[in-house]
């Protein structure tokens, strides 16, 4: 399985990670929704990378001229809720690409393990397609692979790219190990810890209540 951390180099995707992990500039709901689609961009970007190209012909106003362009069958797929501003990002890139939403949410039990249920699962056939897998934050992975589980009932895809905004070592580890051989995961930082609560550290807190704030 390929890993791209984007963080490893330096580029203005460094700036935005900064800004999302800034207790200040968290306090801009708005500010902080914009610096997950922009990362988007980025993570979009590297994904074309990965993608099949063709030549094609196109007629401009002087003359014929060909360009490579992807010949994918697109899926972005994302988590919910948080995962909606990447998605957005992701999609200003892949315009023509189909959609596809899960709702996973976690629920803790009184002796403080985690799980996971998935309650929405609304996706075209995936069978042949790139699915690109959306979700800000790769904490355990556990949430991503119940969602790629979850996708697997509209057919299986050909590829699984994972875009993530920051992950934990262990959450690397484990789509290393459950997810395709020949899946791709382009994410913007791995940090080493994972707590008790399955919360990334430094990590940036909770994705989706900064997005859209607190729930019950």
């Amino acid at each position: 399985m390929e890993v791209q951390i984007l963080n490893q180099h330096n580029s203005v995707v460094n700036s935005f990670l900064a800004e999302l992990r800034d207790v200040k500039v968290q306090k801009d709901s708005m500010r902080f929704r914009k610096n997950i689609e922009r990362v988007g961009w980025f993570l979009g970007y590297e994904a074309s990378k990965c993608l099949d190209f063709k030549t094609q012909s196109v007629n401009t106003p002087l003359a014929m001229a060909e360009e490579k362009t992807f010949s994918n069958a697109l899926v972005v797929a994302s988590v919910l809720r948080a995962g909606m501003p990447l998605h957005n990002g992701v999609l200003e890139v892949f315009d023509r690409a189909e959609n596809a939403f899960i709702s996973a949410y976690r629920i803790e039990a009184e002796d403080g393990t985690l799980d996971f249920k998935i309650e929405y699962n609304a996706s075209p056939n995936l069978k042949g397609k790139t699915v690109l897998l959306c979700d800000p934050m790769l904490a355990t992975g556990n949430s991503m692979l119940l969602a790629y589980e979850a996708l697997l009932e509209h057919g299986t895809p050909e590829q699984v790219i994972i875009l993530s905004v920051i992950g934990s070592e262990k959450g690397v580890e484990l789509v290393k190990k459950k997810f395709p051989s020949n899946t791709v995961l382009i994410i913007g930082a791995v940090d080493p810890i994972l707590n008790e609560q399955s919360y990334i550290v430094p990590g940036l807190g909770d994705a989706g209540d900064l997005c859209y704030g607190t729930k019950e």
